[in-house]
């Protein structure tokens, strides 16, 4: 039996089911593609990228045909009902069903290409992190890796259905802390060092062999505007052999990155950069002084007794450098 304040929760909470507007029409909520689905889709996806490294069942070489044409079969059957979901139509009509299987199609006939451009990226972890010791350590433990992955392969879905790309690079951002939306576009040997707290935008585009560090983010230059913006160029143009290190912020759709640049820690540019750039923040002092002393104490009231005025404090602690104003220097290289 439930109490009252049970039974007012549940009938309050009735009461918003039947209300219009915002996530509450059930009707539309029942014809949405399932997360979970999305979700089990994506591991299943790695799986066929990475065979024997997802924690299933070790695979030889002589059971890859067979395991690998099972998997394609899982997978059709599992995303085609959600690509009908997202299309708005369960059960589907002839004309859903017909307009899924070509979208499903065209996303499994381009997953070899997607695989080939994942070795790129893996040759580029290698070659660009001296602490990678093999592409297998590469392959089961780099989260960038796999924020990659997903990145590449909802890609191939962007435009073509609603919601499920976002759902898998939703996905993978919550596994690994690697953002990035499935609009980008991204050029082979990409490597993203660390990579915890990376934001790539949807209209950014990324040339190839560029290397990224944890922290960086890729933004539009201001959402005032809003909807009005939808369709817009709103992200920075990264060119090819651009290296950009740690809490680095790359605002607006008409900035650029010159190629082969290298852009210093935690500088924020909102403005274009030639070919052959070094970025970097100059005048930014670092102060380093003696620690003051702590009163030894005996007893609470002794503490209480030797506790020194804060204002006191601020009054006697040694002085540091002068703050600086900070601003970008570009040189070129």
């Amino acid at each position: 039996m439930m109490d009252s304040t049970d039974r007012d929760a549940v009938d309050e909470l009735l009461q918003t089911y039947g209300e219009t507007g915002g996530i509450n029409y059930l009707a539309a909520a029942a014809s949405l593609p399932s997360r979970l689905a999305i979700e089990a889709a994506c591991a299943e996806l790695m799986s066929l990228m990475f065979p024997g490294f997802r924690s299933e069942a070790l695979v030889s070489s002589e059971d890859l045909t067979d395991i690998t044409r099972v998997r394609v079969r899982h997978l059709h059957a599992r995303l085609k009902t959600e690509i009908c979901r997202s299309l708005g139509k369960i059960p589907p009509d002839e004309r859903t069903e017909a307009k899924a299987e070509k979208v499903l199609s065209a996303f499994l006939r381009g997953l070899p290409a997607v695989r080939r451009l994942l070795w790129t990226d893996i040759d580029a972890a290698y070659e660009g992190d001296p602490a990678s010791r093999s592409y297998e350590e590469i392959i089961l433990a780099y989260p960038a890796l796999e924020a990659i992955a997903i990145y590449r392969m909802a890609h191939l879905l962007y435009g073509k259905v609603p919601l499920i790309p976002r759902i898998m690079t939703e996905w993978a951002h919550s596994r690994t802390g690697i953002d990035i939306h499935p609009g980008a576009e991204i050029g082979s040997h990409f490597f993203i060092d660390h990579g915890t707290g990376v934001v790539v935008g949807e209209t950014t585009k990324i040339g190839s062999r560029v290397k990224l560090y944890q922290g960086v983010s890729f933004i539009a230059r201001s959402l005032g505007a809003g909807r009005a913006l939808r369709g817009q160029k709103r992200h920075p143009t990264i060119e090819d052999g651009v290296c950009i290190y740690a809490g680095t912020t790359i605002m607006g759709g008409d900035t650029v990155i010159g190629a082969n640049s290298t852009i210093g820690a935690n500088v924020f540019l909102t403005k274009s950069v030639p070919p052959n750039s070094l970025v970097y923040y100059e005048e930014k002092d670092v102060a380093i002084v003696q620690k003051r002393k702590k009163a030894v104490t005996t007893a609470p009231d002794e503490s209480r007794m030797n506790m020194r005025s804060p204002h006191k404090d601020a009054a006697t602690a040694p002085t540091g450098t002068s703050k600086s104003k900070r601003k970008n220097r570009i040189t070129n290289r």
